[in-house]
């Protein structure tokens, strides 16, 4: 009686080893973090000259046809069209607008940066799939669960006219939405340096 080959048993346990990740990922349902969305104000005001933050906000990005953009000079979420933004949020993707750009400060303690650097911003490249490669792969994912969780970077932003923000990914689900709910915290420094904490 011959034995079958040593290839012929590595890939059968290869396959049950995928067929049982498969399975409990799709029975491994995410713990929505407390993080209600944030309500979207009538009339985004200005904030000045001041520094904003640091401050939480949730947004449903959900939607696979349209950004859901950002303005840190309003200090809300805004509709397209409706004026200048700096960053927006598409499922798992985030970008930076025209002019905008983003660096990644690495895995650091939000209010340990005080101050973000003066060079180093990275623009979004808008074409077929547009990306920031200042923001990259934000997440990591699990092959286990099939879900993503922040890498708890902290990203710097320089807006259009020269101000900037500290940002950082908490969380990509909600209980309102699921998933592609962002919750970030910032902070916003209106006057045009680059302090950007108390």
């Amino acid at each position: 009686m011959t034995r079958p080959p040593i290839l012929v048993i590595a890939l059968a346990a290869a396959f049950l080893l995928l067929v049982a990740a498969l399975l409990i990922g799709s029975f491994t349902q995410p713990e929505f973090p407390p993080y209600p969305l944030t309500a979207l104000p009538l009339r985004p005001a200005r904030v000045g000259d001041s520094l904003v933050g640091p401050a939480t906000y949730t947004l449903d990005a959900s939607a696979g046809d349209r950004w859901r953009r950002f303005d840190f000079g309003r200090n809300a979420a805004v509709d397209s069209g409706a004026g200048p933004w700096d960053l927006a949020f598409r499922r798992h993707h985030v970008i930076a607008a025209p002019g905008v750009g983003v660096a990644d400060l690495g895995a650091v303690a939000f209010d340990s940066v005080r101050a973000v650097p003066e060079t180093g911003y990275v623009a979004t490249e808008f074409r077929g799939d547009t990306v920031n490669a200042g923001v990259g792969k934000w997440y990591a994912y699990s092959m286990l669960s099939h879900l993503l969780t922040s890498k708890r970077h902290v990203y710097a932003v320089r807006t259009t006219d020269g101000r900037h923000a500290k940002l950082e990914i908490l969380a990509y689900y909600c209980r309102d939405v699921g998933a592609a709910c962002y919750t970030f915290r910032y902070a916003f420094q209106g006057d045009g340096s680059r302090r950007v904490a108390r």
